[in-house]
């Protein structure tokens, strides 16, 4: 028996079905309808079953093959779909500590800092922000004692002026997009009801 639309599989470590709000070159506008709810079936079913394969796809979900095919290209297209690949563990590979870092940086520029930070191995996301700091790193680490390394290595990037972290003890919600995912396809069949 195939998933349906209504039946979407909630998984926590899909990164496949995901779009960060925004991109380089700006926020990325999205109509009221970026999904519905064939869309969401597909994606759930991909999420959960990344090797499944389009034919497969396509009998589960009792959806022609050329459909779920267009499907998925124009929501790669669209950057809804940002990637196929494995989603890899830090902590599997050897790095079990995350922490976040805040910096206060010289404004002379997030890019030029983001691209040398990017150069150490274990930043494993920059993201630009509001509030108390001007960029908030994700880092991972082998130990304590190696955090002081890679924070070392941050706090020694030209442009950064002083840091803050916060070292994360467990995880209560990992990296979740489906619920999202639901959502739109949710708002999509409401928008659609209204009209």
């Amino acid at each position: 028996m195939g998933i349906s639309p209504g039946q979407i599989v909630q998984r926590t470590a899909v990164r496949a079905v995901a779009r960060p709000c925004c991109r380089d070159e700006g926020v990325v506008e999205m109509s009221e309808s970026a999904v519905d709810r064939v869309d969401a079936a597909i994606l759930a079913l991909f999420a959960a079953e990344p090797r499944v394969g389009v034919l497969e796809a396509s009998r589960r979900l009792r959806i022609a093959r050329g459909t779920v095919q267009a499907r998925l290209d124009k929501l790669a297209a669209r950057g809804v779909v940002t990637g196929w690949g494995p989603d890899l563990d830090p902590a599997a590979l050897g790095f079990p500590v995350t922490a976040f870092v805040t910096l206060e940086i010289a404004q002379a520029g997030h890019d030029a800092i983001g691209a040398r930070l990017a150069a150490i191995p274990e930043v494993i996301e920059v993201h630009t922000i509001t509030g108390g700091g001007d960029l908030l790193c994700r880092v991972v680490a082998r130990s304590n004692a190696d955090l002081q390394r890679v924070i070392d290595q941050v706090v020694a990037t030209d442009g950064i002026t002083r840091t803050s972290t916060a070292i994360a003890l467990a995880t209560q919600v990992g990296h979740r997009v489906l619920p999202l995912l639901q959502a739109a396809a949710g708002a999509d069949s409401a928008h659609a009801a209204s009209s």
